[in-house]
């Protein structure tokens, strides 16, 4: 229990480019994991947390990487205000994208993680993908504390930062620290808690160096921590008491009230640095050590019964049987490297587990503990830890119990994304096949979000995910891990169908054929199923039994929402997936010796596309939200081009740099090789991201292309 008190599970998210993996670069350093710093861009052999040839060729993370280092404190006595006190706190961190296309990496991170560094530029601000890594940290709970990266770039603004914090993510963010000096100048931090000014010496920022505070910075420190106080005190009875009295509050007190704060996501420590420039990062691990939740005080894990669909409470304790998650899979050379976040017991090399989906039994034959791509041989693992099992066969987000009778109780899953486009993929020959196949076998395991299957109708292998850059590094890891030698067709977008309006439908199946023959009859509606209507954000169809009296027999429920699912599959206007659908089953008859499962099934089939057809269905088309920054000069024919694509413009803001941040709404089937326009109108300053929003109604002239297309690809195949 001591160490688990001492573990610190932790995230470190943010729009892409803000910093993430050479904050996490520096983190390895100070706590001696690793003797060398490494940058992410430039020489050298990469950073250490991004493995991949491909992540140090393009500069990027791809995939989220897992390491554990341990953190004495700043001062020698180490940090005794926080949760399991003194010296050698354990922090179990993952290091994870900022490309949207990746976003599922950040998801399945946040969900077995205690707590999370949110890194924002400091010249940026907050930015798109800034907003979709808040909204899964608010899905899941996760509290978290803010870095303002990048104090030493041009433009630096930490006031500006803040003010982002709470307009556009509607943090109540409160500033921990002053930067002393900006841009160039920028020298260290002031703490506002302890008034020290904290410098960082050497040639790596190792040596920390608290002076007093700089006496011009003396007013603005005095005001500013008066401010932190009264924000914080709303956290804690006695400092209120003692602020109102106008007494001195002793710093154990304000480091208790600022971790109560943070712990009940009602507050965000912000803290600031360079990590590139080698400060501020050690103040930053003090913060999360003494604020960011342990495994005994994190939300408390719950999963699923699924004998009864009731929540399950699982204790962070060791004495307890063993329920752990598989929340991230690679194949690796010695075979599939399992990433677990254990929940409840202890993990052990050589003992048999069983996976409660499969409801098989497997033998752990290796446990490590990983540092990006090396790890460490152990024995075990208790609750509360992230560690890796090698040659378990499974699924990402597959459970891990401890005996079959406890196969029932299963981790809750991770919400997952639905893939925007497609693109058909081919093999030049069948040995290149082979290849290709084992590789997209692999991948498929891996991402829940990258899609494969095959066009019926053309018989063509196509595969789906969320991006260009996504479908890219696929296609790019087969011809390299893989050798395969493959043929790529144009990207495809993911068009879908839905319903407008409530319909009704009718329909008996009868058939009699000598002998047992087959009947079903069942009556219902159909509507739109919006968000109002909606218990999950993900999803597309909703089947309500409404069935009273015994009109269908129990057993045949079952049977008729197969049916309606199946219609689901193939909309009636191109045949693109259908979603958003909710069905009520309301009425039917049944026959003792016709009826089946069966017939019940065809019957709901007939039933769907009868009410689907009187239903007004449309065609939907993937909506991007798209975020360009360029300099003010170019705004104009940015902001034309966008509109030109059909885009929305939602709104545009200047930054200091006299750079122009425009935000759009713009379908996807609008933004094939936009990379390259706006390169090329604005000389190759302006950049932008791009995920999904939402599906949106076709315009009718698109729709009808598109239908059109789809009506000679189908009758040519």
């Amino acid at each position: 229990m001591k160490l688990m008190a001492k573990t610190r599970n932790i995230g470190i998210s943010a729009h892409i480019d803000s910093g993430k993996t050479t904050l996490t670069e520096r983190i390895l350093y100070y706590c001696d994991k690793i003797h060398k710093i490494e940058e992410v861009r430039g020489g050298g052999s990469g950073a250490k947390m991004d493995h991949m040839e491909l992540e140090k060729e393009k500069g990027i993370t791809i995939t989220s990487a897992a390491t554990t280092v341990w953190w004495n404190g700043t001062h020698e006595a180490g940090i005794t205000e926080c949760e399991g006190g003194g010296k050698d706190v354990r922090v179990n961190i993952i290091d994870t994208p900022g490309h949207v296309d990746f976003t599922v990496e950040v998801e399945r991170s946040l969900r077995v993680l205690d707590g999370a560094i949110l890194v924002l530029c400091s010249v940026a601000g907050v930015q798109s993908q800034s907003i979709t890594v808040d909204r899964q940290m608010k899905r899941y709970k996760v509290p978290r504390l803010c870095f303002l990266n990048k104090m030493d770039r041009m433009g630096a603004n930490h006031r500006r930062g803040v003010a982002a914090l709470k307009e556009k993510l509607h943090h109540n963010a409160i500033l921990m620290q002053l930067p002393i000096g900006a841009e160039d100048n920028f020298e260290g931090v002031v703490d506002l808690i302890t008034m020290k000014a904290w410098y960082f010496d050497g040639s790596n920022g190792e040596n920390v160096r608290i002076e007093e505070v700089p006496s011009n910075m003396l007013d603005e420190a005095n005001a500013e921590r008066e401010a932190m106080l009264d924000a914080v005190s709303a956290f804690d009875d006695e400092m209120m008491e003692k602020l109102l009295e106008g007494e001195e509050v002793p710093e154990s007190i304000i480091h208790r009230a600022v971790r109560a704060g943070t712990l009940s996501i009602q507050m965000t420590p912000v803290y600031m640095g360079s990590a590139f420039k080698n400060k501020g990062v050690q103040p930053l691990l003090d913060a999360i050590s003494r604020y960011l939740p342990s495994p005994l005080t994190s939300k408390a894990p719950t999963a699923i019964d699924a004998n009864t669909s009731s929540a399950v409470n699982l204790e962070p304790t060791n004495d307890k049987p063993l329920v752990c998650m598989a929340f991230k899979i690679t194949d690796e050379q010695f075979g599939q490297l399992t990433y677990s976040r254990i929940y409840q017991g202890v993990l052990q090399k050589g003992t048999q587990i069983y996976n409660s989906r499969t409801k098989k039994k497997t033998r752990v034959g290796r446990l490590v503990r990983m540092n990006s791509n090396d790890r460490e041989n152990i024995d075990s693992a208790g609750a509360g830890d992230i560690v890796a099992m090698v040659g378990v066969d499974c699924a990402s987000g597959d459970t891990f119990v401890a005996d079959s009778d406890y196969t029932n109780i299963s981790c809750e899953g991770i919400h997952v994304a639905i893939p925007v486009i497609e693109l058909s993929i081919a093999a030049k020959d069948k040995d290149q096949q082979a290849k290709m196949a084992k590789g997209l076998a692999r991948f498929l395991k891996e991402d829940p979000t990258f899609h494969v299957f095959t066009d019926e109708e053309s018989g063509e292998t196509r595969i789906a995910g969320m991006g260009e850059l996504h479908l890219e590094i696929y296609v790019e890891r087969l011809k390299r891990e893989y050798k395969a030698d493959v043929i790529v067709g144009a990207p495809q977008v993911n068009y879908r169908e839905t319903i407008q309006i409530e319909a009704n439908f009718d329909y008996t199946h009868k058939k009699q054929t000598g002998g047992a023959g087959q009947f079903g009859q069942v009556v219902g509606t159909i509507r739109p199923l919006t968000d109002d209507n909606k218990d999950r954000e993900d999803q597309n169809f909703k089947f309500n039994n409404k069935i009273k009296g015994g009109a269908i027999p129990t057993e045949y429920i079952g049977a008729c929402e197969k049916g309606m699912q199946d219609v689901m599959d193939k909309g009636p206007l191109a045949a693109f997936p259908l979603i958003n659908v909710e069905t009520f089953l309301v009425d039917g008859k049944h026959h003792d010796v016709d009826s089946s499962d069966l017939a019940f099934r065809i019957a709901s089939r007939y039933a769907m596309r009868q009410a689907i057809a009187k239903a007004n269905p449309i065609l939907l088309e993937p909506v991007m939200k798209v975020e360009v920054e360029t300099p003010d000069e170019y705004q104009g024919s940015v902001i034309g081009d966008l509109s030109s694509r059909r885009g929305i413009i939602q709104g545009s803001e200047t930054n200091d740099q006299n750079e122009t941040i425009i935000n759009a709404l713009v379908p996807l089937s609008e933004m094939f090789g936009y990379s390259t326009e706006l390169r090329s109108m604005s000389a190759g300053k302006a950049t932008y991201t791009m995920e999904f929003s939402k599906y949106d109604e076709c315009p009718k002239n698109i729709s009808e292309k598109v239908m059109k297309e789809r009506a000679e690809k189908l009758a040519k195949d």
